[in-house]
């Protein structure tokens, strides 16, 4: 399983690509799958971009707790993997396309941060990331509460 960490910077071509960041690209060894699964966050104003990999492991342990004899399982599902683009770095330069589709979803237009969360990345406009960040105050509250447990 690869681990992402770290903030790194891209701009939008005037063919609606954008570099993958060679740090990420660098964690994956030569032979791996490079395809990613990107799909809009449900509850963040962001893209989350996933390995084949992990993304099959996470949207299995999904699957696996619905009951598809259940309608509202079936349109959560449906919802789920209505956006969901598969996308493949090119070898020379590291590029990726996202729909333009995607991008307007989550208010990207030129600049954009991908921003390594561990075993996903997210993909912010450069604004939305700048303003997403919460006070010191209740990121200490939020650990406290998470210590409680």
């Amino acid at each position: 399983m690869v681990t992402f960490i770290g903030k790194y910077c891209s701009k939008i071509d005037d063919k609606g690509r954008m570099v993958f960041p060679a740090p990420f690209k660098g964690l994956l060894s030569a032979g791996d799958d490079m395809r990613f699964v990107v799909k809009k966050s449900i509850y963040d104003n962001c893209l989350e971009m996933f390995t084949f990999e992990e993304w099959s492991r996470q949207s299995g342990k999904i699957k696996d707790s619905l009951d598809f004899f259940n309608p509202d399982h079936n349109l959560f599902w449906r919802e789920y993997l209505r956006d969901c683009v598969i996308v493949e770095p090119d070898a020379k330069y590291g590029r990726i396309s996202i729909s333009r589709e995607l991008l307007d979803a989550v208010s990207i237009d030129r600049e954009v941060v991908f921003f390594g969360v561990d075993f996903k990345i997210e993909i912010w406009a450069k604004e939305a990331f700048e303003s997403s960040s919460i006070s010191n105050e209740n990121y200490i509250a939020i650990a406290r509460s998470l210590a409680r447990k």
